[in-house]
This record gives C-alpha cells, structure tokens and sequence, in this order.
C-alpha cells in the first residue's frame, strides 16, 4: 500500500481549513498549507492564517517560509511541501494539503513543466509597462494563453510575457509541460458550498478581518517590505488596504471592494478547480457542521 494523503481544496471561505483541522484530530494528520500567501510572514489576518492556537493543536506546515524581502513561487512550494511529506510520513502521520491556491495544487500533483526561473531586470523592465501593452503583447504573441490567464492579474499578466520573452515559445505551450496526469489522486476532494451561503460566509470573514485590525497589520506589513514584494502586495484584503492608506479610498468603500473581489475570486477558484483538476466535488449543506461533514468525508477517504 502506497504512504496515504489527502488533498483538501475549495474557494475561500468555504470551511476546507476547519474541515483539515477535523480530519486531522481525528486520523493523526498534519497539515501542508497550500496557499500562496500565507507562506509570508506578517500576513496573517489578510490571508486567515491558522492561529497560533490551531498551530499548537495541530502541526502546520508551508505557514512563515518566507519573508516580504523574498521572492516565493510554485516551484519553491513543490520542493518545501515533498519536503514536508516525507518528514510528515517518517513520523507514521498522515499528510493534509489544504488550500485555495490551484496552481500550487497542480504543480504539485502534476509537475511544474519546463518553464524558465524568473528574469528579476526583465520582470523590472515589464513591470515598468503600461497593463494595456502587456495584454496587446499577450494576445498577439499568445492567443491562447490570452484565454487562460487573468489579465487583470498584473503578476500572471507580467509572467506570461516573461516566459514568452525568455523563450521564444507561447506560453500556453509550456504551461505547462505539466505532466498531465490522467488519472488523479485517490484522495483529491473540493469542497464545494452553495454560492448564497459562500457569499455570506465570504462577507462574514472579511467583516471579521478589518474587526481583528487588518488596517493596523497593513500598516505594520509597509515598515516591512509590503509594497516592495510583488506578490504580496497584490493579495486581496491588503492590496484594497493600501488604497485606503494612500488616500484614494475611505473605508466604507475599502470594505465593499474587499467584499466584491473576494466574491469573485470565489468564483474563479471554483471554476478553477472544476475544468484544471480533477476533483471529487463534495457539496457542504449551509445546516450542516463541521463534525458532520467530517464524517462523511472519512467514509470516502481511501487510505
């Protein structure tokens, strides 16, 4: 029998780190958090990081890897989180990926490809850039790949040119080399929730966010290096912050915006996961709790 792990994903909001916490008490788990940002020290109310509390419960791993000095990317993931199950396996224990980022799930499940490391002066050079003349450059160099990636994401946005650049070959091509596994892990779940309900949970949280001091940790996150890393800055919750810090929003509307891109991530990540993985999707009832669903999952999980 091949060592057990389970995959546990879902857009925001929807209760998979409560769930992962679950099954983790219950089957001598621990969890490898996949999510992009909460590899970064400081990001912790933005990106709804385990609490120290949680963490003393239940060992995480991938939280705090990074510093906002430091650059983080999908490869640097793979190698920490094999790492990390190898660790979590010679401790007789079973691993829990759980997180919302898909494309770290999938370079971890289906490999990264070929693309080039990352050209810090071309990164600049693209980054001094007009959005308007990347996404013209992307769709005349790479029509598909102009598709597939979000063009409102500056990040991805500024990657696709990169690789395109450095290569000479589209993006989409190499986009992966990724293996393209047929037949996906026994124990890939997403948890799914009816979108009402997810809305409400999504508004909720965000509420509860700028309740626990999200302002304050922003401000505190600038003295460090915020704006300077790339990535980070751009994480929802933070990025609308600054805005507000800079003067161009007030509050109330920081709020909404928060509130509205998340709702749309959501919906992203949903779509994501159902035409990029191949997921067993498990609808979470709104009655139903965390215990309950637990359960059921249990009965599904192969180990």
């Amino acid at each position: 029998m091949s060592d057990p792990v389970i995959y546990i994903t879902g857009a925001t909001a929807s209760g998979k780190s409560a769930l992962a916490m679950r099954l983790a008490n219950t089957l001598g788990g621990e969890i490898i958090s996949v999510d992009s940002m909460q590899v970064y020290c400081g990001l912790n109310i933005g990106t709804a990081k385990p609490s120290a509390q949680e963490q003393n419960e239940i060992q995480h791993h991938l939280i705090d890897v990074a510093q906002l000095s430091e650059a983080f990317d999908a490869a640097q993931f793979v190698s920490l989180a094999q790492q990390a199950l190898k660790l979590i396996w010679r401790r007789g224990r079973v691993p829990i990926f759980c997180g919302g980022t898909g494309l770290y799930f999938r370079a971890l499940i289906e490999g990264l490809g070929e693309s080039p490391p990352g050209d810090e002066s071309l990164r600049d050079e693209l980054a001094q850039m007009p959005i308007e003349s990347l996404v013209t450059e992307l769709r005349i160099k790479d029509p598909e790949a102009a598709k597939q990636v979000d063009l409102k994401n500056s990040r991805r946005l500024l990657r696709a040119i990169e690789v395109i650049r450095l290569t000479g070959r589209p993006y989409s091509e190499q986009r992966i080399g990724w293996n393209n596994v047929d037949k996906a892990p026994q124990n890939l779940f997403c948890i799914s929730r009816e979108v009402d309900v997810l809305n409400q949970r999504i508004h909720k949280r965000v509420d509860e966010m700028f309740n626990q001091g999200l302002v304050e940790e922003t401000q505190t996150l600038i003295k460090k290096g915020l704006r300077n890393n790339r990535n980070a800055c751009q994480a929802l919750g933070y990025r609308q912050v600054l805005d507000l810090l800079d003067g161009k929003l007030d509050l109330e509307n920081v709020v909404h915006q928060v509130k509205t891109k998340t709702r749309q991530f959501a919906k992203r990540q949903r779509s994501w996961f159902r035409n990029q993985m191949k997921c067993k999707f498990l609808e979470w009832p709104d009655e139903e709790n965390v215990n309950s669903f637990s359960e059921q999952l249990l009965a599904k999980i192969n180990l």
